[in-house]
């Protein structure tokens, strides 16, 4: 076959799938192309990249922080902030399930050398009496606690969000402990949008946070950490000896100051249309049950003679994209290029189910 003709077939399929399987799959808008297609460039390892050095600067300034560091993916930045706040030997506690314990490929243990206290949570939330009773005395025997970290929201915690209240709670007992505060907030824009909350309170409480660019917010890749000036030194230091050093990283740094102006607001969109999928899931006779949903993922539990890869096969033969994150958990994710059509179809797709 040409081709160009089998070319614009693979477009043409593509454009057919509504891929709920993450936010990870947008491509960039036609603003955003253009933003990196006149993007101002230079090496940034020599600190030189016009475009890096602006989106960094507007990330700290946004979170009211001292200093950032972009880097190119959301392991990177937290295991570069984990990294920064431990020593080996050290413990960090966190949720079970949070995306820095269960996802990045055992980086605490690899890269900072530390150990995790993985505590139950509450759809992927911590309480604060729960960090109180886990952090170790002071004791010859026993791994010193030194980093806390958090995800905001929580993956799988379908997309849940902390109240700014008990981050407050958490943050003062590090602060009476002596222990760093972590932010895992790849989707945290998604949070703010949710809660009405804005990135400056955020940066009150936490010695870091790490946020990406590279899911709701539409980029190609990307995510970036802020902090104190400090901190960020050593950061940038460590971000080099993952091999996170970039030179004209300013195609992808403009992406993501084009997503900071303008693909914020329009997250409530995702979250409305999350709201749509879990209505029309919760009639569905397989579902056991579906996490509330708070901002842009569907998490449901189906019955337990129905294993949720079947489900995802049924509606990928249908066109529509769904990813089995257990045996009997399928989750959804909503973003930028899901349209109101493909929204349509995604409904009467789950009707005839």
């Amino acid at each position: 076959m040409d081709p160009i003709p089998r070319f614009w077939l693979i477009c043409l399929f593509y454009f057919m799938r509504i891929d709920f399987r993450s936010d990870t799959v947008t491509l960039p808008t036609p603003g955003m192309r253009e933003a990196m297609m006149n993007a101002s460039v230079g090496d940034d390892v020599f600190g030189e990249d016009p475009s890096i050095i602006e989106l960094e600067s507007m990330s700290a300034k946004m979170f009211g922080m001292e200093a950032a560091l972009f880097c190119t993916s959301g392991t990177m930045s937290n295991q570069v902030a984990i990294k920064a706040h431990t020593q080996p030997g050290d413990e960090v506690i966190c949720e079970r399930q949070a995306h820095a314990y269960i996802y990045e490929v055992g980086g605490i243990a690899f890269n900072s050398g530390a150990q995790v206290r993985a505590l139950e949570g509450e759809r992927g939330r911590l309480h604060a009496d729960q960090i109180l009773c886990s952090i170790n005395p002071d004791d010859v025997h026993k791994a010193r606690t030194s980093l806390v970290c958090l995800e905001n929201t929580s993956n799988r915690g379908g997309g849940s969000c902390y109240s700014f209240d008990s981050i407050e709670e958490i943050r003062k007992i590090c602060l009476d402990h002596g222990l760093q505060f972590h932010l895992d907030g790849a989707r945290l824009f998604n949070a703010l949008v949710a809660k009405k909350e804005t990135p400056k309170q955020y940066g009150t409480v936490f010695d870091s946070i790490s946020f990406c660019l590279n899911k709701g917010l539409g980029c190609p890749i990307g995510s970036v950490l802020v902090g104190n000036r400090n901190f960020i030194l050593k950061a940038r230091r460590i971000r080099k000896v993952f091999g996170g050093g970039m030179r004209q990283g300013g195609f992808m740094a403009a992406a993501g100051i084009y997503a900071l102006k303008n693909q914020v607001d329009r997250l409530a969109k995702d979250h409305s249309n999350a709201r749509i999928l879990y209505e029309e899931l919760s009639k569905k006779q397989f579902v056991k049950s579906i996490m509330p949903v708070e901002t842009n993922i569907v998490i449901l539990e189906t019955l337990k003679d129905f294993p949720a890869q079947k489900l995802a096969t049924q509606l990928r033969d249908r066109d529509l994209l769904s990813i089995a994150i257990a045996p009997h958990q399928l989750r959804f994710v909503t973003h930028l290029d899901v349209t109101d059509e493909m929204m349509e179809r995604a409904v009467d797709i789950i009707k005839k189910l």
